[in-house]
């Protein structure tokens, strides 16, 4: 007698319920949102979990949600809008790496919120969001879905950038969001996140790179042994010259593949403002991403700034527990606000 291993009985049983439920389903009869393995009659909703707390200082609360991402899992996000039913024109924020969850949305939401406040006070809803950890050097292979067993399988496991083009479409479905006005600001890795988001997706009315790190999206290679040291150590340096900015942008032209990076950003249809920094390390990547976009003939601006901190766009409280934006910060955030505007914005709105 041939007692069936574990793993055949599994898939014999599978096998049957996948039968049966199919079965069911052609007979019209069945809601569920898994029908290989469950039958309904009735069909299940998706609860919409929102929870809304007060904002120290403000007016306007923030609505904490969830949203479902493309494999299935959550990602929170925090949204404010001004007073109103809308629909509104809506910025989504990312700053730097992704990952620490719900946590970190409430924080920066009671304590690094200035910036968003500013675009609240125009106008604009905003959104504070997270996604998972960057995935390193991985940038590159398209994400391919197909189905096994009656659910999802994939090419690979989504990357950070395609959980923001989740939460942007999520959004978007908001009665009081204006679908056809929604861009996207994002810093550091949230700037290079811009790249890939306009690269492989058009729903974006605009969208500002503040000092996008775009090492990967640009394919730069591996500094050989004999390559001279270009970036220092330190993340902000203590002189800065027009003509030291040219010399190092053009040795990074060398490091990339440009063929790569100029297929990447052939791609791109969504306007773009590019915001470097005078002394960061990282400013000729910055340069280059604006100088290729421009070749490309792509619709971009550029603007560097001279501010001691990286990620200066977004205003944290200070010790004290107050606001206190310095005037390159009020600047840069009064040139983004412009900015959107010209995009965002109909005559009678501005």
């Amino acid at each position: 007698m041939i007692i069936p291993t574990r793993s055949i009985m599994r898939a014999l049983v599978a096998s049957v319920a996948m039968m049966v439920s199919v079965v069911l389903a052609q007979s019209g009869g069945n809601h569920s949102i898994d029908p290989a393995w469950m039958w309904t009659s009735e069909p299940v909703s998706e609860a919409a979990i929102t929870v809304t707390e007060p904002v120290p200082g403000s007016d306007i609360p923030v609505h904490l949600m969830f949203v479902e991402l493309r494999d299935g899992v959550y990602a929170p996000i925090g949204l404010r809008k001004p007073e109103g039913t809308g629909p509104f024109p809506t910025i989504v924020f990312a700053h730097m790496n992704g990952g620490l969850g719900l946590r970190w949305i409430r924080e920066w939401t009671q304590n690094g919120s200035w910036t968003l406040q500013q675009f609240l006070a125009a106008g604009y809803a905003v959104v504070w969001m997270r996604y998972r950890a960057e995935v390193d050097s991985s940038y590159g292979s398209p994400l391919i879905e197909g189905e096994w067993q009656g659910r999802q399988i994939f090419s690979r496991g989504p990357f950070e950038y395609e959980d923001a083009i989740s939460i942007i479409e999520y959004i978007k479905t908001l009665p009081y969001v204006d679908t056809e006005r929604v861009a996207y600001l994002g810093v550091s890795h949230g700037g290079e996140m811009l790249m890939k988001i306009a690269t492989e997706y058009h729903g974006l009315r605009a969208g500002i790179a503040s000092e996008p790190a775009s090492i990967e999206y640009l394919a730069r290679r591996p500094r050989g042994p004999s390559d001279v040291q270009m970036e220092p150590e330190v993340e902000t340096v203590e002189h800065y010259s027009p003509q030291l900015e040219i010399k190092r942008t053009l040795e990074m032209r060398q490091r990339l593949d440009l063929e790569i990076a100029m297929k990447r950003i052939n791609a791109i249809n969504t306007p773009i403002l590019v915001q470097g920094r005078h002394r960061d390390h990282n400013q000729a990547i910055f340069r280059v991403n604006y100088e290729l976009l421009e070749e490309a003939g792509k619709d971009v601006e550029w603007k560097s700034y001279d501010h001691d901190e990286h990620a200066f766009i977004f205003v944290q409280r200070n010790a004290d527990g107050a606001y206190d934006p310095d005037p390159i910060q009020v600047e840069a955030v009064r040139d983004s606000i412009e900015y959107f505007d010209r995009y965002m914005k109909t005559a009678g709105e501005e």
